[in-house]
């Protein structure tokens, strides 16, 4: 049964708390001749000792739940032991870096020297401000780091002296990589992933002791927020079957087909992988060219139509487009086998098929966003060697055909762990929607992990609701042999953008690929960086205009244009044709554009063919209606 969390919160003037005396009990005479002083609570403000014992006796029962919960499933043979495969990868990895600082023991005490030296800076700076004198800290926080933004942080010497410990341990940390000589570029790679991850898991602002405003609120509430807490953690391990599952936003604030995915229309079409959405038209006359939206398949669809006033799929309905989009079904072990030719043929080609089906129309324009972009890429590369001609142009949403510069993402590439990935999906058939989303969050774990284990389990509050976020953790499995062959040809061997390809007995070139593309980039992107679709814009036959969106994978790209007073949020960059990998080079020479890039992406579409039609009526074609949009598909969850 869960705690009620109001029923020992008492005020400091509870009177069945504290031990005032009676008017009566006061007027009797004390059996010895020294008077004993009455008792009083304790102070506003200030803990309540007998409260707080009681709290943390609650919060230890709390955490034994969470540590049943987390060890029931594996008691049960439920989950086995794969924690021990990562710790064996991060303890090797990071013992190259020692091995080249530790073999000549001249650099070894150089490595100590640097260290040393830097805590006695510290420390005599500390001295100084004890003593009333000006002392510059020796290392500040970067002014986007939100961990430190309590004023305690700079205005009280421990927590200021914690702090400033802290980041110069960081630093020492990340330049024990990045000087070490003699190792292998990835390894160097993943060693500074792992170290930067053991840096953020270890900060103060992590730990109550050391957070002054954490330790603040565990006063005042009498360690109330850890049991909170505890409790938060209990069911969240338990909503994860055994392995903890952080909630970013409040999931019961948002349903998909109730305040997400809205936009009115019908699926249309389906088989084992897809079910194909048309939208209904909100404009008498659309443009004659259809256009298939081709989402990843890694997550939902829904995050080109969140609410309405963010949703893009809307917005191109909006402006008069026939909009067309796959969403992908939620795998289990019967897909085990689909592969990548699969998924390109039972998708997009099977939804262009459908889309001649309702509409009369032999081709259409196309989007693809991240590795959906990839697929799409293929596609056309797969249709351009069978001469068929499909489609008409095709944009791309942070989508990489080349993977040389892929970001952080390839750390987890290489064959040893492939091998160890296969043999795990092997047993079940697929990969865990949760593993997935797992890694994109370390990428960004001081931002979608800290603060929330902070927030959620420290202060025991929970989350805001946030549209976004509650995507985010509605991700998808993978299937076995579309997820090996996506690793192995891609981030592995990149076989894409060399040419050695194959798909379905075709061998694919890039290069055969003459339509027009519309090659979308965001500046802050860990998963698909600017870099690397810049890159790979250089691969494509035909005409690309790169477009660079401020912002990351997901904002810079869900960016409606502002609504006036409303300033815009963010803003895209157009200019030369794409050339080289050095965004900085092409960005110095770029306009800058505040507010959203739809509309200039409008305009593009339109250039490649501006015929309108009047709007089309959903099942007046071959294809008649199954179900309402957003689907069933989209509503399978992992954690039902």
């Amino acid at each position: 049964m869960a705690p009620t969390w109001s029923s020992n919160r008492q005020t400091p003037g509870d009177s069945k708390r504290m031990d005032k005396p009676t008017n009566d009990a006061a007027k009797e005479p004390a059996q010895n001749s020294v008077k004993e002083p009455a008792k009083e609570g304790p102070k506003p403000g200030s803990p309540d000792v007998e409260v707080l014992a009681r709290n943390f006796a609650r919060m230890i029962e709390e955490g034994g739940k969470a540590l049943a919960a987390y060890m029931k499933p594996r008691e049960e043979g439920k989950i086995k032991g794969e924690i021990a495969d990562e710790v064996t990868d991060v303890v090797k990895t990071v013992g190259h870096v020692a091995e080249y600082w530790l073999s000549d023991p001249k650099r070894a005490v150089e490595l100590q020297t640097s260290l040393g030296r830097a805590y006695l800076d510290l420390w005599a700076g500390a001295v100084k401000r004890m003593a009333g004198e000006p002392a510059p800290p020796s290392v500040a926080p970067d002014a986007k780091d939100k961990r430190f933004a309590d004023p305690e942080w700079s205005q009280n010497q421990f927590f200021d002296f914690l702090k400033q410990a802290y980041l110069l341990t960081a630093q020492w940390g990340e330049r024990l990589v990045t000087q070490a000589e003699g190792i292998d570029e990835h390894t160097k790679a993943k060693a500074a992933f792992y170290v930067k991850q053991i840096a953020n898991a270890i900060s103060p602002s992590n730990f109550v002791l050391t957070n002054p405003e954490l330790l603040r609120e565990t006063l005042s509430s009498n360690a109330d927020n850890l049991v909170r807490g505890m409790h938060m953690l209990t069911q969240d391990i338990k909503a994860g079957h055994g392995n903890l599952k952080i909630n970013q936003s409040d999931s019961s604030q948002f349903e998909v087909g109730r305040n997400l995915a809205l936009t009115p229309g019908k699926v249309v079409f389906q088989n084992d992988l897809i079910q194909l959405i048309q939208y209904e038209p909100t404009t008498p006359q659309v443009l004659k060219i259809p256009l298939l939206i081709v989402p990843p398949w890694i997550n939902k669809f829904y995050i080109l139509d969140l609410t309405p006033e963010k949703s893009f799929i809307k917005w191109a309905v909006d402006q008069g487009i026939t909009v067309f989009v796959i969403s992908w079904v939620n795998p289990d072990a019967h897909l085990a086998a689909k592969g990548f030719e699969q998924y390109m043929t039972e998708g997009p080609i099977a939804a262009l098929d459908a889309i001649e089906a309702a509409t009369g129309e032999k081709k259409a324009h196309t989007i693809g966003y991240c590795v959906g972009g990839t697929l799409l890429a293929i596609t056309l590369a797969y249709l351009a060697a069978k001469k068929k001609n499909r489609v008409v142009s095709a944009t791309m949403f942070a989508a990489q055909v080349d993977f040389t510069f892929s970001g952080d993402l390839k750390v987890f590439v290489d064959e040893e762990r492939i091998q160890q990935l296969e043999a795990h999906m092997k047993e079940q058939g697929y990969l865990e929607a949760s593993s997935m989303a797992n890694t994109f969050n370390l990428l960004r774990s001081n931002d979608l992990i800290w603060p929330y284990v902070v927030n959620n389990y420290l202060r025991g509050k929970k989350p805001f609701p946030f549209d976004i976020l509650f995507w985010n953790s509605d991700a998808t499995r993978m299937p076995a042999a579309n997820h090996s062959f996506y690793l192995r040809n891609f981030y592995l061997d990149n076989k894409l953008s060399h040419g050695e390809l194959e798909i379905a007995g075709v061998k694919l070139d890039l290069r055969k690929i003459k339509i027009p593309i519309y090659n979308l980039a965001t500046r802050e992107d860990h998963i698909a960086p600017a870099k690397s679709v810049l890159e790979g814009s250089k691969y494509f036959g035909g005409p690309v205009t790169y477009v660079l969106a401020g912002s990351g994978h997901i904002a810079g790209v869900i960016n409606p244009p502002a609504k006036l007073p409303r300033l815009p949020k963010y803003q895209y960059w157009t200019g030369a044709a794409p050339n080289g990998s050095d965004v900085d080079k092409w960005i110095a020479a770029a306009t800058e554009h505040p507010g959203s890039w739809w509309p200039h992406w409008f305009e593009w579409l339109k250039c490649q063919g501006s015929e309108t039609a009047p709007a089309r009526e959903i099942g007046i074609g071959k294809l008649k209606p199954i179900e309402d949009a957003p689907g069933s598909y989209v509503k399978v969850r992992n954690w039902d």
